[in-house]
């Protein structure tokens, strides 16, 4: 069988290029990163180094299977990027839109609970400990008056 190269594959509702190797393609999916990809490959039998392009929709399928319910193809709940969910309590893998949401979601939950971290997200701080007296800062810059020097004294 041979295999027609597409340049675009649509990958999670990601469009990835086909020229890049398996395992980065995978990784231009956002919620997916290059272990994951890997281990996808490699639960799927795929060479992670061919080219994005030469996948056909059978093996996007089953890509996308894998990547939507990792714990069902075999994957230890570790390689999870949503362990215990916060309302439901599973273990749950997100990828694309989801991703952004639910970080979204928890922000928003740590503002209403009126955590530490709740605050710092609110009032548009730092949040993880970073150092905050001389970084960070917005507006206008602030400079410091020079003192004279005895050419500029002179020529008053």
């Amino acid at each position: 069988m041979e295999r027609s190269f597409r340049h675009v594959v649509r990958i999670l509702e990601t469009d990835v290029s086909g020229a890049l190797p398996l395992v980065y393609g995978l990784a231009e999916v956002k919620g997916v990163g290059y272990n994951l990809a890997l281990a996808v490959c490699r639960v799927l039998n795929l060479d992670p180094y061919m080219k994005t392009g030469y996948l056909t929709d059978s093996e996007i399928e089953a890509i996308e299977k894998v990547i939507k319910e990792p714990l069902s193809a075999g994957m230890p709940s570790w390689m999870l990027n949503r362990r215990k969910d916060y309302t439901t309590g599973l273990d749950m893998h997100l990828y694309g839109a989801q991703l952004i949401f639910y970080a979204k979601e928890d922000i928003e939950r740590e503002k209403r609970i009126k955590s530490w971290r709740g605050i710092r997200h609110a009032l548009g701080l730092k949040v993880r400990g970073q150092r905050t007296r001389t970084t960070g800062r917005v507006g206008m810059t602030v400079g410091v008056r020079r003192k004279k020097t005895a050419q500029q004294q002179e020529k008053k």
